[in-house]
């Protein structure tokens, strides 16, 4: 269920943009236990992601994704983002991204 919310949540964000881009490429691999998928638009807008249930069968059963996503601004600079989403939280990383100080 909560790869289902994920993968849900990542896909919403390329179709909230307002255009008229069309899906280039969608592929999906859906196994019991670990899942990926690949989405690009004609707007420049890709995800690709990795997930897999970790700790199968116990009470520490969590699911982890692994993936980027990239789109093109309106500055016309194309932003890319790689994170990683698990039992520690959304950890995103991107060169455009702020970094808190070293303390």
């Amino acid at each position: 269920m909560k790869f289902a919310i994920v993968l849900f949540a990542l896909f919403a964000v390329a179709a909230a943009r307002p255009n008229d881009a069309q899906i280039v490429r969608l592929d999906s691999d859906v196994q019991p236990e670990m899942w990926s998928s690949k989405l690009e638009t004609t707007d420049g807008t890709s995800i690709n992601q990795n997930g897999v249930l970790k700790n199968v069968g116990t009470e520490h059963e969590a699911i982890a994704v692994k993936g980027s996503f990239s789109f093109v601004a309106d500055d016309g600079q194309t932003y890319t983002i790689n994170y990683i989403a698990d039992e520690y939280g959304y950890q995103p990383h991107g060169a455009h991204l702020p970094v808190a100080p070293v303390a």
